[in-house]
């Protein structure tokens, strides 16, 4: 069983996704601890760039994105699954919809000023402005919701998971799968990070009881780490050989008339649009890889996957 380190701070919705999908799979990790604004000089030591939150590393080799990671915990541990095999296009469809079109609502719902007292308790008032001027930052290149417009859909969309949970104990049958995951963290940060406004959880009891179900799966179990230690992992391994890659495919999938071996660069399409540069290692059908150097960490694979990211050559100056 490998060494997994996970680079997550307690806030973050994502990084929730993430720990409960350690539970669901009952797996030993290591938890570093990453501030929750800029500068993340250790994190960025081993991306290389990327600063979004949570990064699963194995050794020298780093995953970015909480779809890539889950599908890095499958091939850990198959059993049980986050993907049964009748649900597995449906699944992963929903949990992007979750990820991405929820989650905003939620997020948008969440931040709202009466809740500002919830999420930055016992901590001095500069502290909350730094973060809410570090995501606005990283928001700079999105449309963002209205606040309004924002809680009007997320009642909409708590009402329709709220009928799935009403006919099942989990969403898609007697099962959590990779759609339950996605879907849970969203409305955790409402119930559990901006509390003063959790009541609009209470008109659908169905998706409460959901939660607790979800809830009761835990973290697997996790010990504390710092992340010294975790560049120092990193420096004093070798990034796997593809063969050993805990990643669905390898096959070469070239979309964009960039060979491998090309210095490039991988951005999210929104959200923390800061870019990853490294020379280009894998392209599949599923994901990228870039295999870079770092001073602190040495060198080290970095994998993204392909749905969200843009992959761009780097011209020669």
């Amino acid at each position: 069983m490998p060494e997994l380190i996970l680079h997550h701070y307690p806030m973050s919705p994502f990084a929730e996704k993430i720990r409960t999908a350690l539970g669901f799979k009952k797996l030993a990790w290591h938890s570093v601890h990453i501030p929750n604004i800029l500068p993340k000089p250790d994190v960025v030591a081993l991306t290389g760039g990327y600063r979004r939150t949570p990064v699963l590393q194995v050794g020298a080799d780093i995953y970015c994105d909480t779809t890539l990671i889950c599908d890095v915990l499958e091939h850990i541990q198959p059993e049980p699954t986050f993907y049964p095999a009748h649900l597995k296009g449906v699944a992963r469809v929903f949990a992007q919809w979750a990820d991405t079109t929820l989650f905003w609502s939620s997020m948008t719902y969440s931040f709202q000023p009466k809740a500002q007292a919830d999420l930055f308790k016992g901590l001095p008032p500069e502290a909350g402005k730094a973060f809410m001027e570090d995501r606005k930052a990283m928001h700079a290149n999105m449309v963002r919701l209205r606040t309004g417009d924002a809680t009007s859909a997320y009642r909409s969309y708590l009402r329709r998971i709220a009928h799935m949970a009403e006919e099942h104990d989990y969403l898609f049958g007697l099962e959590p799968c990779i759609a339950d995951l996605a879907t849970y963290h969203p409305l955790w940060f409402t119930r559990r990070q901006a509390a003063s406004l959790a009541g609009i959880l209470a008109t659908t009891p169905a998706v409460l009881e959901w939660m607790d179900r979800i809830e009761a799966i835990g973290h697997g179990a996790m010990e504390k780490f710092d992340s010294a230690s975790a560049i120092e992992v990193a420096k004093r391994a070798d990034p796997l050989p593809a063969a050993q890659k805990m990643l669905v495919d390898s096959a070469f999938q070239d979309d964009h008339g960039i060979p491998l071996g090309t210095r490039v660069t991988i951005t999210p399409e929104t959200f923390g649009t800061e870019p990853t540069e490294g020379t280009l290692l894998a392209a599949t059908r599923t994901h990228y890889t870039l295999e870079r150097e770092d001073p602190r960490a040495g060198v080290v694979h970095v994998h993204f996957p392909r749905i969200g990211y843009v992959l761009r050559k780097v011209e020669a100056a």
